[in-house]
């Protein structure tokens, strides 16, 4: 396990210098390009076209996908089964990353999720990342989210799963729009939240101070603090980073009290920066008992700590 989650940070390292790095820039382009900006699809070098497979990472049982969406784009996807059948637990994980990089980035948390927890997981890259076609913003990701639970719902082997969405950081508000929209479908079973934001506008003067002023003209709001509490039926884990230096923990703490889900969990990873939490001790454990106790209620597995 130590040896993915090394790998997992190698891959991740990248994208967090990138966002970090977008502040000295952002002041005076964030009305005219704010959508390059937001949306850092191309950072590092190479992640449009150099997207690593599954199995570089040990990963046998899967599928390059391209999904069509409804508005003529096509959506680059890994669907990756559990490799040990008998683990399997009729989950599909429908998984959402954050900005910067591509899909092939998170691979070693697919692995994790299908090798240990025996879950199916759709990595779904939004639209202008990675092989994707397609130019990204709000309401376009929101098409390609809406595209990928549709797809589990008409696939043969994944219809009647029980469907736990999984973002970070922006894919975070990615779940929270999709889940709002879905949630009277009734095969939603749980949400994932790691480290996301309030909205874009409220992120802002802490993520990129040069354009603190600049905030009311954004146009990519993302209103996770206003649609979050829509949703009632669905359990969710939230799992807050308390060192993320991009979005403050504030924000999800604020989350976590506006949510009105009959059932909500918080674990706080208490070192955990923006783009490190998931290889923090408890991080997999935390999502285990949760898919154990909240989406199929039987009882975690005890493992030792990673």
């Amino acid at each position: 396990m130590s040896s993915t989650i090394d790998t997992l940070l190698s891959y991740l390292r990248v994208p967090v210098l990138a966002s970090s790095g977008l502040a000295a820039v952002l002041s005076g382009l964030l009305y005219f390009k704010q959508n390059e900006i937001i949306y850092p699809r191309n950072i590092p070098a190479g992640s449009r076209t150099d997207v690593p497979k599954p199995p570089q990472f040990g990963i046998s049982d899967f599928e390059e996908l391209m999904i069509p969406t409804p508005d003529g784009e096509s959506l680059s996807a890994f669907l990756i089964r559990p490799s040990n059948k008998q683990l399997a637990i009729h989950t599909t994980i429908l998984m959402f990353h954050g900005n910067a990089g591509n899909i092939g980035y998170r691979l070693p948390i697919a692995k994790v999720l299908e090798e240990d927890m025996g879950c199916n997981v759709l990595m779904l890259q939004y639209r202008g990342y990675g092989l994707s076609t397609g130019t990204p913003n709000e309401k376009g990701l929101m098409i390609d989210a809406q595209t990928g639970i549709d797809y589990i719902r008409k696939r043969a082997e994944l219809s009647g799963t029980k469907i736990v969405l999984y973002g970070q950081s922006l894919g975070g508000a990615v779940s929270i729009g999709l889940a709002a929209k879905n949630q009277k479908q009734g095969d939603i079973a749980g949400m994932i939240l790691e480290n996301t934001f309030l909205s874009i506008r409220k992120l802002i003067p802490s993520a990129f101070p040069p354009a603190r002023y600049l905030a009311p003209l954004c146009h990519q709001i993302w209103p996770s603090e206003e649609t979050l509490p829509q949703i009632s039926s669905i359990p969710i884990l939230f799992l807050s980073g308390l060192k993320d230096e991009i979005v403050p923990p504030s924000h999800m703490a604020q989350l976590y009290k506006s949510c009105r889900a009959s059932t909500k969990i918080w674990r706080d990873l208490p070192n955990g920066t923006h783009n490190d939490t998931v290889a923090e001790p408890g991080y997999f454990e935390y999502i285990d008992e949760f898919l154990k106790q909240h989406v199929l209620r039987t009882e975690p597995i005890r493992r030792a700590k990673y």
